[in-house]
């Protein structure tokens, strides 16, 4: 037995560093392929991928690194030598895979706000390389071969720590703010006034010009005018009249597909900034730091393929050499490629005639449709449904049990997704067209209505129908979560006890169905994107409930349609309160009576229609009260339609983001500037001026 684990020590001790070795190349590959993937892929396995091997790649590298360290210089004979030579040259390759790919530098904005812990790491790191280097140096070529790759370890390592820095919270913040701007010099207007009249233009200093939107540009260069805008909203800043302005007059004017797509574009450059090395990778600095490494890794292939001496050597840790060494390569040039297919440098051939520029559009023009095809975000939205998966519970396993995961997997076990065509984006555009036009009245005054038009879920479509009176028990006399979850479930039984009626509403059906369960889904997985409440538990007590009514009730069948028959077969004349008071938060039977009431309406070719502008105004109201936090970091799980609504409703100016006053001195009317010179209320006017300043 002693000898059999002194055999495995013995291999294991061989083979340790060259196994870490490979395995961090591995998960390179991994992030460098998968990184940006997430982008626009809303799957749990994907999610699960790239967890594992971002948080899986810095710890292999460290380790490496520290078994390297240890073995540096402990050699006996030339043989031993050699080998540990060859072996401390894989110390600086360690370092670029501690840098990471450009794809990804942040898992989530956490990550970013952590740049402090990375700046230490790459401080040790680096000072781990080195005392390596150190320790095996002599005159042997290959220790010289380090040297490159060891300075492109410090490049790429800097990189990412830069990156991290210049995303987090704080930094990405302060770069976004102008300089300090003391405005015009009082003491010196004073003194002119006092002396001479004043133009009333010489005092708009105040004024920030800003570029036009040309309603005729191709959408990327739309969606970078918009993102260079717009990107304030991420960094929780406020936005000048303008931009209220100007957007309003370009988005209504798209078809509702025109007006999503350049969403899913700026969407994209906010991910690269918040998670990749787009900052630096995109900038005239990065493209010289990306030749140095591509260059420096082929000069080393080639004088490891012409100079080393490779029959004094290991095979396998010449093997394991090329890889590192190719491997290398192999990202610099997929990272390169993913450089040149990019919307940036799509954005920046457009705006560019030079020869350069005109070369790299050359090469590219024949793949044009592919970059033009290629998703930009996943394009869906989950679904989970309530009764389903009450009705059927997923098996639950001892092992499940034990580790306490049984819920979580439940709930993964009965999510699907359905794809958001036109017909939503055409619902949700009309809406908030109707809204964003409502604002733009003369007769709107931003003060005192915006709020309440902000505020309306549901009650807004009902009030048209003139119908809120005998709704509003399930609008605005309760909690968002509990409207949510009794709208829910009244969608579920209204559609399963009419459904014969469904060819002449089927539009409108699968609008109000696939909204209903986007926003359930949303209460279940992702309650921080949703108004502050206790929807968790309401969801819970309603769940068991359901559980409960279905296990007494429906012993055999597990037919949706039977379970909802059946629930509706339940009178809800009497006061629940009274039944249940506080002791659950249970709305399954406040769901039964709002899909009775709907069936009561007298129009019923019309309620449909009705349900999925209900569940529209819902998921904007939804959208408006989520925190941009909350957005930016669903933009690394496919992205949500919660936040392309949100930024939609931005750039037609639905947002409390923007500044309330009228915007500048030219908005004042000729009669008042006449008679604010002449009384002199020059501090009155000068104040007018500075208070509408543009503040971004």
């Amino acid at each position: 037995m002693q000898h059999l684990v002194d055999e495995f020590s013995k291999l294991w001790n061989g083979w340790e560093i060259r196994m870490l070795i490979l395995l961090s190349l591995f998960l390179q590959y991994i992030l460098i392929i998968f990184g940006s993937r997430r982008k626009y892929i809303a799957r749990t396995w994907i999610q699960i991928l790239v967890w594992l091997a971002y948080m899986s790649a810095d710890w292999v590298a460290t380790v490496a690194l520290g078994i390297l360290a240890r073995n540096s210089g402990d050699f006996k004979n030339n043989y031993s030598k050699s080998n540990h030579l060859l072996q401390a040259f894989w110390a600086p390759f360690l370092l670029l895979h501690l840098g990471g790919p450009g794809t990804i530098t942040a898992y989530s904005l956490a990550d970013n706000n952590l740049w402090l812990r990375h700046f230490l790491g790459l401080l040790v790191q680096v000072g781990v390389a080195f005392y390596v280097i150190v320790r095996s140096w002599s005159n042997n070529a290959i220790t010289f071969l380090a040297i490159p790759v060891f300075i492109t370890g410090i490049i790429k390592y800097g990189e990412r720590t830069w990156v991290l820095r210049s995303s987090s919270t704080k930094q990405f913040r302060d770069s976004l703010l102008s300089d300090p701007n003391p405005g015009p010099d009082y003491a010196n207007y004073v003194e002119a006034f006092e002396s001479t009249i004043v133009e009333p233009d010489s005092l708009d200093e105040a004024r920030v010009p800003q570029p036009e939107i040309n309603p005729g540009v191709d959408y990327l260069r739309l969606a970078d005018n918009l993102f260079n805008r717009f990107q304030y909203l991420f960094a929780d800043l406020i936005l000048g009249t303008n931009e209220r302005i100007d957007c309003n007059k370009i988005i209504p004017e798209k078809s509702p597909e025109d007006a999503f797509k350049p969403i899913a574009v700026e969407l994209g450059f906010m991910y690269d900034v918040l998670y990749t090395k787009a900052t630096i990778s995109y900038s005239q600095k990065g493209i010289i730091l990306r030749f140095i490494s591509f260059f420096s890794a082929i000069c080393v292939l080639v004088a490891f393929c012409l100079i080393i001496d490779k029959h004094a050597l290991p095979l396998v840790d010449i093997i394991i050499t090329y890889l590192l060494i190719i491997g290398a390569l192999v990202l610099e040039v997929y990272g390169f490629i993913l450089l040149i297919i990019s919307d940036w440098t799509k954005l920046w051939l457009s705006k560019n005639k030079n020869p350069l520029a005109n070369l790299i559009r050359a090469v590219t023009s024949p793949f044009e449709p592919l970059f033009t095809k290629r998703a930009r975000w996943s394009g869906s939205m989950a679904q989970y449904n309530l009764i389903s998966g009450c009705l059927k519970p997923a098996k639950c396993l001892a092992v499940q049990k034990l580790f306490g995961i049984q819920e979580t997997l439940e709930k993964y076990h009965y999510r699907t997704w359905k794809t958001i065509d036109v017909r939503f984006q055409k619902s949700i555009c009309e809406q908030l067209r109707e809204k964003g036009n409502q604002i733009q009245c003369p007769q709107f005054d931003i003060k005192e209505n915006f709020k309440p038009l902000m505020a309306q879920r549901g009650d807004y479509v009902l009030a048209n129908k003139g119908i809120l009176e005998d709704f509003k028990w399930c609008t605005t006399s309760v909690e968002f979560d509990h409207s949510l979850l009794l709208w829910h479930i009244a969608t579920d039984l209204y559609y399963h006890d009419i459904a014969d009626d469904f060819d002449r509403n089927k539009e409108f059906y699968q609008i109000s169905k696939g909204l209903s369960d986007y926003m359930l889904y949303l209460l279940v997985f992702c309650p921080s994107m949703l108004p502050k409440g206790i929807g968790e538990i309401r969801y819970r007590d309603t769940c068991a409930e359901a559980r409960r009514f279905f296990k007494q009730r429906m012993s055999t069948s597990q037919k949706i349609k039977e379970a909802c028959k059946a629930l509706l077969q339940v009178n809800t004349n009497v006061p629940m309160e009274k039944i249940k008071g506080d002791r659950s938060q249970s709305v399954l039977f406040y769901g039964c009576k709002l899909a009775k009431q709907l069936k009561s309406l007298e129009r019923q070719d019309e309620v449909w229609e009705m349900i999925s502008q209900v569940w529209v105004e819902m998921l904007t109201y939804a959208a408006s009260r989520c925190q941009w936090k909350e957005h930016g970091q669903q933009l690394t799980k496919g992205g949500e339609l919660l936040t392309h609504v949100c930024l939609l409703m931005a750039h037609i100016g639905l947002s409390d983001q923007f500044q309330i006053q009228k915007d500048y001195i030219n908005r004042l009317d000729s009669s008042v500037l006449d008679q604010v010179f002449r009384n002199k209320c020059f501090l009155c006017f000068l104040g007018c001026t500075l208070c509408t300043k543009h503040l971004v």
